[in-house]
């Protein structure tokens, strides 16, 4: 693991004003994606900024009788809770299905939302990928791809997003709310939130870059 420089912030417009100031900045929240990757060296954050004291781990009814789910809401909260079990089933069981109770107690709703594919080339820094090394070429395209994309794939990847979570998410056309550094927010229908790889493998979804 890379040395990194680290912070926490206070705010969300904090926090994203944190990172747009530092190149090479990223989000630490349950960590559970992101710490995996920095100890293989694929990620490599100059600077860290945590999240965790936001305060955005509640889920509240909303005035058209939806839930807002925070970004920091843990898995393990989020399919427990009492009114997701009786109106939201299927993302109980989505997020059942996906992890280990472990994870699940430490993993966030937005962390799931963000967390990087699953691809066994893109974890193997002697592998070329293009989502990890643009212009290195696809190791499993021609590889093991049977757990891989069949449609949406490209010339230039064939990983999948790998959330079961997100799916579910689909299915009952939520909504993803990000915030700017100047405090101003974006709503994105979660079926227009994630990319296929095309010929842009490294952007996995449509958030802009905090500014």
């Amino acid at each position: 693991m890379k040395p990194f420089t680290y912070e926490r912030a206070r705010t969300p417009a904090e926090a994203a004003a944190a990172v747009a100031r530092q190149p090479g900045a990223k989000f630490l929240a349950g960590g559970t994606n992101l710490l995996d990757l920095m100890k293989l060296e694929i990620e490599t954050p100059r600077h860290l900024v945590d999240v965790q004291d936001l305060k955005l781990d509640r889920i509240e009814p909303t005035t058209d009788g939806g839930l807002r789910i925070g970004a920091l809401v843990t898995n393990t909260a989020l399919a427990a809770d009492t009114r997701v079990r009786r109106d939201y089933g299927v993302l109980t069981r989505a997020i059942v299905a996906g992890a280990s109770g472990q994870l699940r107690n430490k993993a966030t709703t937005a962390g799931n939302l963000l967390q990087r594919t699953r691809c066994p080339y893109f974890y193997d820094p002697n592998m070329p990928c293009n989502k990890r090394k643009p212009g290195s070429g696809c190791a499993a395209i021609g590889g093991y791809s049977r757990q891989l994309a069949v449609i949406g794939s490209s010339d230039q990847c064939i990983a999948t997003y790998p959330g079961d979570m997100a799916v579910a998410m689909r299915v009952l056309d939520a909504t993803v709310e990000t915030v700017k550094a100047d405090g101003t927010t974006r709503a994105i229908p979660i079926a227009d939130f994630h990319r296929l790889p095309a010929t842009s493998p490294t952007s996995t979804t449509t958030s802009k870059p905090v500014s």
